[in-house]
């Protein structure tokens, strides 16, 4: 060790003392301070490691999945092959095609005649003689009631007159007046007697004109009745003018003989029938 007098002020003395170090001691410091920033150096790795492997690994985002592409399709057989291949009907045509049926049916149907319309009276005693075919027929070939089919009705009454009244008063009025025949009493085969064959209903609640249109249906539609007769012409015809007369109400069963020349009275009370060969 030496001193020396760096400074002097007036009244002090300053002594400086400097100490020599010898030069191994300098190194062995200067080594042991390195040494330990290498150790510091290597604990703060570790630590930063240790805190690395302690955070949560974050998982890395999936890549979206990509569809499968579609599988190649199996090649057609021949038959399906020829059917693609061949050519098409087009659209028009298949719909032209499709009511073609429609059309021949609309067709045909037009070129077929139209049926024949029953007016007058025998058009007005088709619906009406409904009420008498359970016993007659619907054909008027009988049944619990007499036949009217072949010229069976006119043979039974030769005269219209007869028949519309036997229609209208029925078979209970002509026992309790007491006659027996109320049509041609020289009939072939003989006379239909009253309540031989039931019971005939009258039929008060029809009006004369009805009368008359159901009587011309079963005497000239289902009986056969010559359509030429005069006695067609004068009461059953299309343009009848007795009918035309009871239906307006210009006559009735009890006068109707007396605005036309060679009708036989009719009347409201029962009465005889008449032969074929009696005149009006």
């Amino acid at each position: 060790m030496r001193a020396d007098f760096l400074h002097a002020r007036p009244g002090r003395l300053s002594l400086l003392l400097v100490t020599e170090i010898p030069e191994h001691l300098l190194k062995r410091s200067q080594a042991r301070r390195g040494a330990a920033g290498e150790s510091a150096g290597d604990a703060a790795g570790s630590t930063a490691v240790a805190t690395q492997a302690a955070a949560p690994a974050v998982a890395a985002p999936k890549a979206p999945a990509v569809p499968a592409g579609p599988a190649p399709a199996k090649p057609d057989s021949p038959v399906v092959a020829a059917y693609k291949a061949r050519k098409k009907i087009p659209v028009w045509a298949m719909l032209t095609l499709s009511i073609f049926p429609v059309w021949a049916f609309l067709y045909v149907l037009a070129l077929r005649p139209e049926p024949a319309t029953a007016v007058g009276p025998l058009g007005a005693g088709v619906p009406l003689y409904s009420n008498c075919a359970g016993c007659h027929g619907a054909e008027g070939g009988g049944g619990v009631g007499y036949a009217f089919a072949d010229g069976a009705v006119i043979a039974s009454y030769p005269h219209i007159e007869d028949q519309l009244r036997w229609v209208k008063l029925g078979s209970d009025a002509y026992k309790s007046a007491g006659v027996d025949i109320p049509g041609d009493p020289n009939r072939e085969g003989g006379p239909h007697i009253t309540g031989a064959s039931g019971v005939m209903p009258g039929w008060p609640s029809l009006t004369d004109a009805e009368l008359l249109a159901v009587v011309c249906h079963v005497r000239y539609d289902l009986g056969g009745g010559d359509e030429e007769s005069e006695e067609f012409a004068l009461w059953c015809a299309d343009d009848s003018p007795i009918y035309v007369a009871l239906e307006s109400g210009e006559a009735t069963f009890d006068n109707v003989h007396e605005q036309f020349e060679g009708v036989i009275e009719i009347g409201s009370m029962p009465l005889p029938g008449t032969s074929a060969d009696a005149a009006g």
